[in-house]
């Protein structure tokens, strides 16, 4: 109060200090703070009440709850109404509502979690009440926040990682510029991520969030006639930046569509959301007036005979072709192709590679049917939420309806360590988890030997082991194109270099639109 805001917010979700008091499972105390769940609650109504007292009458106070905490013997329905109405009467002004702790195996924030997918449940803690509820979680556009309002699911609706994402969600959105939204995709890999590794919060498809004074931009003081080769993440961030600032922005791209290794991951299941960053993009082309050529390969000497005072390459990366004997063998198939269905994939995989792409390709080749990312009812069963009857958390006695593959999966890696250890922490356990109901096997410390007709031949702890298989598919790294950089710096032309083609040791978005952006802001 004294610093000037309006009110508080007390959180008692998520498994932090007050949601550990209201569970039986992590309440183990036999005072007046444990035992029955009038003595549990206690201590965060208590918590709810002394805040008011010292605020006053006209502060907000807001409280946080577990509205269903995915948790197995976590809160029953009825206890969760019971607390709503306890902190309405210890003096709450909203109550807002929170899904899962940390601990559970429920994903709840990432890209494969269907939009507005827990609404439900706040309505229900809605219904239990006078005062207003919020609701939150895979809420990430106007669209979708007003659905929710209108269908009477909540009050009001929180949005965080949507504000890192685009500061200006909710001016676009008053103004009708809804198509000029940067959307949240979910990804988590710049925020959460960030965050747990005690890092700088940010925004993959925002690298300014949380760095609005050390990167920012505005009209060029000389304006420059610039080509940008390439039109996946690192060059339209480049080309929309640029232009924004008022250069002369041309864009080449071999292919018939921007978006480069975006084009990939929009395709694989629970992926949906990258549509969302194409869309941005296309529309901050179309804004800035960058003439855009698609289906065009460039070289040098084009360039150079073009008059560009600078060119920028962002001709991202190759897939690396390992040095295995049998490389070549018609069972082997590029992750490229696999993803794009150019050559048919058999019954019994090898997936060699065991790095985001490899579990992309996984998810893809395993996955049947509409994309639980899109269905509620779908992400429910899959994951063992039964939204209807609320057992206790959610999903005591609920258990996961995953479909086996109809194809026998081996994902490998040449790591000792377990596989996938690599993967993003707040989104790659739910992907190793998946694929094993899937029925994935996981396999390192592989040593490979060759491919033939008889399969993959591999070493696993020294000991010869052949997996009969009709499909391997090469997942096994990147290396950078940049022969168009050596050409273009022999002609003597200014040049940058960004992206996979700067630096391919992982497909990293999150890098390519940061340095992108960042020289754009510069030149």
């Amino acid at each position: 109060q004294q610093a000037g805001y309006d009110g508080v917010e007390i959180i008692g979700s998520a498994g932090y200090l007050l949601s550990t008091f209201l569970v039986e499972k992590t309440n183990q105390r036999t005072d007046q703070w444990g035992g029955s769940y009038e003595n549990r609650m206690r201590f965060p109504v208590e918590v709810v009440r002394r805040v008011r007292e010292a605020v006053g009458s006209d502060c907000i106070v807001i409280f946080r709850i577990a509205a269903m905490d995915m948790l197995q013997g976590g809160m029953s329905w009825d206890e969760i109404a019971l607390l709503s109405k306890a902190i309405e009467a210890a003096g709450a002004s909203m109550i807002s509502t929170h899904f899962t702790w940390h601990e559970s195996q429920v994903p709840t924030i990432a890209t494969m979690v269907p939009r507005r997918a827990f609404t439900g449940v706040t309505k229900r803690v809605r219904d239990e009440v006078s005062i207003p509820v919020i609701t939150s979680n895979r809420i990430n556009m106007p669209d979708v926040a007003e659905a929710v309002l209108v269908d009477g699911d909540a009050d009001l609706v929180s949005m965080a990682r949507p504000m890192l994402a685009d500061a200006e969600l909710m001016k676009k959105a008053a103004e009708g510029r809804e198509h000029e939204i940067n959307t949240c995709i979910a990804c988590n890999q710049a925020c959460l991520d960030h965050t747990f590794a005690m890092k700088t919060t940010s925004c993959l498809v925002n690298p300014r969030a949380c760095h609005e004074t050390m990167i920012k931009w505005g009209p060029a003081s000389e304006t420059k006639n610039i080509a940008v080769v390439g039109a996946g993440p690192a060059g339209l961030a480049y080309a929309t930046v640029a232009a924004e600032r008022g250069h002369a922005v041309t864009l080449f791209d071999a292919a018939d569509e921007v978006g480069g290794q975006f084009n990939l991951a929009k395709q694989v299941p629970g992926k949906e959301e990258f549509h969302e960053t194409l869309r941005y993009y296309r529309a901050m082309l179309d804004k800035y007036a960058v003439t855009v050529k698609l289906g065009e390969r460039v070289d040098a000497a084009q360039l150079a005979a073009a008059g560009f005072d600078h060119v920028v390459v962002a001709t991202g990366i190759n897939p690396r072709v390992p040095d295995i004997p049998g490389i070549d063998h018609e069972k082997v198939v590029g992750y490229i192709d696999a993803i794009k269905g150019n050559k048919p994939i058999g019954k019994k995989v090898a997936v060699v590679g065991a790095g985001g792409i490899g579990f992309d390709v996984t998810e893809l080749i395993t996955h049947e049917g509409t994309s639980s990312a899109l269905d509620i009812d779908l992400f429910a069963k899959e994951w063992g939420v039964d939204f209807e009857n609320h057992p206790r958390g959610g999903v005591t006695g609920v258990e996961p309806v995953v479909n086996k593959a109809d194809r026998e999966v081996w994902l490998m890696q040449r790591k000792d360590t377990p596989v996938g250890r690599g993967l993003g922490k707040t989104t790659g356990w739910t992907k190793r988890l998946l694929l094993n109901r899937r029925g994935v096997n996981m396999v390192n410390a592989v040593e490979y030997v060759r491919v033939d007709d008889a399969g993959l031949h591999v070493l696993i702890g020294g000991q010869p082991k052949t997996f009969d298989v009709d499909t391997v598919i090469i997942c096994a790294g990147q290396e950078p194109e940049r022969s168009l950089y050596d050409a273009l710096e022999a002609e003597g032309l200014s040049v940058d270099l960004v992206g996979g083609a700067y630096e391919a040791a992982e497909l990293d978005a999150k890098t390519a639109i940061n340095q992108a952006t960042q020289l754009a802001a510069a030149v």
